[in-house]
């Protein structure tokens, strides 16, 4: 099994609910793909309630094999919420790791 850890911090907004709603916006979008991509085992979305902390957004997906994850990577609906997440985004960090 491959785990598949992002950490997403975006850039500023103008105000708190603008960041709040860009970050629902993309956690609905993100967990609606394990019902268009069967090949995602598990996915699940954190948003940070630490704000000593840098990262805003947390993804944790789970996949049976690195073929699969380039399946989710290359999906096109996968794809439109990345989109929407690189329109926001500052930073990103990214751990693949077998367990």
């Amino acid at each position: 099994m491959i785990r598949h850890i992002v950490l997403f911090k975006f850039k500023s907004f103008e105000s708190e609910a603008l960041k709040s709603a860009k970050m629902q916006e993309i956690k609905l979008g993100l967990e609606a793909l394990p019902a268009i991509i069967p090949e995602v085992k598990l996915l699940t979305v954190g948003l940070n309630v630490n704000t000593a902390e840098q990262f805003d957004l947390s993804l944790l997906t789970e996949f049976s094999s690195m073929e699969d994850l380039h399946t989710y990577a290359v999906h096109p609906d996968h794809l439109a919420v990345g989109k929407i997440i690189r329109e926001v985004l500052e930073a990103r960090s990214c751990v693949d790791s077998i367990f």
